[in-house]
């Protein structure tokens, strides 16, 4: 009997399933909607658009349910040297985007990921008695929603010029650039763009904070997710707001690129893009339940609680109004950060996926 349903074939779908065929739950036993079998292919498609090399994660940043042996220690097996597993132990380790597909594939055959998958766009989520209806698809006591981000963000006012395209957007570099943003994207594009012989011109509100992962180190810990967790409702809205500001990791290798392309006359900060032949938006992704169809259909007619543009979760990811000893409705990635700041990261979504498997290894029956 399928117990259990997974709405969203994307890298946080995928890294739940893995975590619930570890947990001991047949591919039977869960059913995969979504829109690609492959669950690499939308990051895939944006990292290659960035021309993307190292994955950001550090030593936990992959999809298998356990921390390790991790990508760092199976290299180093590979490899047959302890250098990958050394610089993991200094959080400087960074697999390459070829190594970090390689993987999904390899965990993809192993998990029997094809098995469980449906190819289904599920719009709207339905609380019945015992469980959740999906437009048609049957009634499941486990759902988990990973619908992703809710599409690319892109300024008002570049909305119809012709110079425009977004980062995550194939493309070419013209002769002189403009990216707007200020984060890891755009980062990855005045590199990008400098080292085909573009000049550039970085466009943007408020300068980048420079840290190694997406959010400060204390809340991928347990103590630091306590004290989140124990934030008012007015005061983690406006944590999570300061939180999203853009960012990109320290290092030499972004740094001595600018600063020589700064005393060549190729590289400034700008106020507009005024004369750029190319405008890069490196805005990101739309933000808040309200942009994805599904999420905003299930708070209007459930009545789910929210505070301003996120879904108010539990700390286990789950919905409290939705969510009993007998059921179970949670969400993770990009829409899950009230519960995980970082959600929309490999190590947020592992967080998403344990808790999934705990709430469903306590249910009387599958």
């Amino acid at each position: 009997m399928t117990s259990c349903a997974i709405v969203g074939g994307g890298l946080a779908g995928f890294t739940v399933h893995a975590t619930l065929r570890h947990g001991g739950l047949a591919t039977g036993e869960i059913a995969v909607f979504g829109d690609n079998p492959d669950p690499a292919a939308v990051w895939q498609r944006r990292a290659a658009s960035i021309r993307q090399r190292e994955m950001r994660s550090e030593s936990d940043g992959h999809c298998y349910p356990t921390s390790f042996p991790g990508l760092a220690a199976r290299e180093a097996l590979r490899r047959r040297t302890p250098g990958p597993v050394l610089r993991s132990v200094c959080d400087r380790y960074r697999p390459s985007v070829d190594e970090f597909l390689a993987h999904v594939e390899r965990l993809r055959e192993h998990s029997g990921w094809d098995e469980s998958f449906h190819r289904a766009r599920i719009e709207r989520i339905r609380a019945v008695p015992g469980g959740f209806e999906l437009e048609g698809h049957g009634v499941f006591r486990h759902v988990l929603v990973a619908p992703g981000h809710p599409g690319l963000a892109r300024p008002f006012e570049l909305a119809d010029d012709p110079r425009a395209v977004h980062a995550y957007e194939p493309h070419p570099y013209a002769a002189r650039v403009a990216v707007v943003g200020a984060g890891m994207a755009a980062a990855t594009e005045w590199r990008n763009a400098l080292e085909t012989g573009s000049t550039v011109a970085s466009v943007r509100r408020r300068e980048p904070e420079r840290r190694p992962l997406n959010l400060p180190r204390p809340l991928f810990t347990r103590r630091g997710l306590a004290g989140f967790h124990a934030t008012p409702p007015a005061e983690r809205v406006e944590m999570l707001t300061r939180l999203s500001k853009p960012s990109y990791p320290p290092g030499q290798s972004w740094d001595e690129p600018l600063e020589r392309a700064r005393r060549e006359g190729r590289f400034a900060v700008a106020g507009a893009p005024s004369d750029a032949d190319q405008i890069i938006c490196a805005t990101g992704f739309r933000r808040g339940f309200g942009h994805d169809r599904l999420l905003a259909r299930l708070v209007n007619e459930h009545g789910v609680d929210t505070a301003g543009r996120w879904i108010v979760l539990a700390p286990d990811s789950t919905v409290p109004a939705l969510t009993d000893e007998r059921r179970t409705l949670a969400l993770a990635g990009a829409p899950a950060q009230w519960a995980f700041p970082a959600a929309d990261t490999l190590v947020g979504m592992k967080f998403a996926a344990h808790a999934f498997l705990r709430r469903v290894s306590r249910c009387p029956t599958r």
